[in-house]
């Protein structure tokens, strides 16, 4: 089992219910999935990208990514209906639980200059993107075998469907929020 769904499971359940007085276990926040998405766009001129990409991903998120492709042509980016633009991995359960433990606990310190993550970045359903602007913070990437340096979206979706309940259950989990201003 992975260290943060234990930890979930024994402390921060129990903790979110007496905070916002919730009788029933089933209705605490908890993270339903992990979506996580690399734009590839320009893989189109070359396939060799394309694998060299899937291969970073694969190794990032642990599993391997499906294809998402171009709904319409895009002249100006030389973009035809059809061709592969992003990498999608939706992660859930124990596997999703130890991305994010080495997201929060290992990843977002590596990041240069890191002084917490925005504390707005939620929507109105509760649920919370996270942008990276370079893949080879991951600890798994080997700089010499990256083709080119890609960002990375990651979308917590959380079962809260308040801002507040999604902060709280992702600060308790370890999430490192920039501090708040006055």
């Amino acid at each position: 089992m992975a260290r943060l769904l234990k930890t979930y499971q024994d402390i921060i359940k129990i903790k979110l219910q007496k905070e916002f007085n919730i009788d029933n276990s089933l209705a605490v926040p908890r993270v339903e999935k992990v979506v996580v998405n690399m734009g590839v766009g320009d893989v189109s001129t070359d396939k060799q990208n394309l694998e060299k990409a899937t291969a970073t991903f694969t190794q990032i998120v642990g599993q391997k990514p499906s294809l998402q492709q171009a709904k319409k042509a895009i002249a100006d980016f030389k973009i035809r209906k059809g061709d592969v633009v992003g990498l999608k991995a939706t992660l859930r359960g124990v596997r999703m639980y130890e991305f994010v433990d080495k997201l929060f606990s290992i990843v977002l310190p590596r990041v240069r200059d890191f002084s917490g993550v925005n504390r707005k970045a939620f929507d109105k359903h509760g649920n919370y993107t996270l942008g990276l602007r370079e893949q080879i913070i991951f600890p798994e990437v080997n700089y010499d075998k990256i083709d080119k340096v890609r960002g990375l979206e990651i979308t917590f979706v959380i079962s809260a469907k308040s801002k507040e309940k999604s902060l709280r259950l992702l600060e308790l989990l370890g999430m490192p929020f920039a501090k708040e201003e006055n």
